[in-house]
């Protein structure tokens, strides 16, 4: 991965979209897919445009979250996340979730699946499986939420394709390899204005855990991308989505593709909103490296990352990373979800 870079690529990922069952004729595909691998290999970040995602599904997602976040916090604390047991869903205050031991300055609601209380997977306690809980207020948010995980799932296997493809792999590879039933989360953000002087973060520096993360922002801007020593923006784009390749999707590269750090403070003098959509392997699949037709493998990276850990040193399931990981995000919760 190239040290520095001074920008973020724009993808017309249009041909992956429209390009009918995985496994086709590929046509421009293969250009798409270089131009993902590209991106991958030279930031971890690229915009997607020509992703097909309904504009108006969108728009009702960013008005009914407001609407939501405008209510009285006690309102708001009837689905808080301790309510949510080992689904790990719900409501959680400005404060409650921690980057690297910080609070971050924002407030959210955490989804997934919707799965009933007879799933077998939720009956036999899987962590993180169950029930999501939705606001009584507004009382569509619910119905808005499961129709655009559903339209972001279907998106996130398609750039998985063309990810496949850029690696040189059949673009059934990860549909074949842990995400043809993906751990799908989802996160609503609220950031409030930064109060005068204050020195914290929206969220701090991090990597995200798992394959690709697909988000959509508001038009505050806020997120910055580490290159090199140095950070840049990843300002809104009318119609895109931000995507950056997740720590499992490095492990799995042998570092050719790097889960690259970000941060968020908002900038505005008014709240702002974002949509992170993580694209994740099942929860039990295995996670190692691929065997990938270059041979290629990059350098550990632990003396260079915000963590000082490696990726590359795990084994086992995604589940136990996942595991690994919330439970210093949210320390006050993990005794319900172990």
């Amino acid at each position: 991965m190239a040290d520095d870079y001074s920008y973020v690529p724009v993808i017309d990922v249009g041909p992956l979209v429209d390009a009918g069952p995985l496994g086709g004729a590929v046509g421009d595909r293969e250009r798409v897919a270089a131009q993902i691998d590209g991106a991958c290999r030279q930031s971890g970040f690229f915009y997607v445009v020509g992703h097909g995602v309904d504009a108006g599904l969108q728009e009702r997602l960013q008005t009914l979250s407001r609407e939501f976040f405008r209510r009285p916090s006690e309102e708001k604390q009837r689905i808080a996340m301790s309510r949510g047991g080992r689904a790990w869903r719900g409501y959680f205050r400005v404060g409650d979730e921690l980057t690297s031991g910080k609070p971050d300055q924002k407030e959210g609601l955490y989804f997934g699946q919707e799965r009933a209380t007879d799933d077998p997977l939720v009956a036999a306690g899987t962590p993180l499986h169950g029930p999501n809980q939705f606001p009584e207020n507004p009382a569509a948010l619910g119905e808005v939420v499961l129709e655009y995980m559903a339209a972001l799932t279907e998106l996130g296997k398609r750039l998985m394709a063309g990810i496949a493809l850029g690696l040189g792999l059949s673009e059934t590879y990860f549909d074949e390899h842990g995400t043809r039933d993906p751990l799908a989360l989802f996160r609503i953000f609220n950031y409030p204005p930064p109060s005068p002087g204050s020195d914290l973060w929206g969220v701090g520096e991090h990597t995200d855990y798992g394959l690709l993360t697909i988000l959509l922002q508001d038009d505050t801007g806020g997120l910055e991308v580490k290159s090199g020593s140095s950070w840049i923006a990843a300002p809104p784009i009318p119609g895109s989505f931000v995507c950056n390749i997740g720590d499992m999707l490095d492990r799995m590269t042998g570092g050719i593709y790097r889960s690259t750090p970000h941060r968020v403070r908002n900038p505005a003098p008014r709240d702002r909103l974002s949509f992170p959509f993580f694209f994740d392997p099942n929860f039990f699949a295995r996670v190692g490296p691929i065997d990938l037709p270059s041979g290629e493998r990059a350098p550990d990276d632990r003396a260079r990352r915000w963590d000082k850990t490696s990726v590359h040193a795990f084994s086992g399931t995604y589940g136990d990373y996942l595991l690994g990981k919330v439970g210093k995000v949210f320390p006050q919760l993990i005794a319900k979800v172990l």
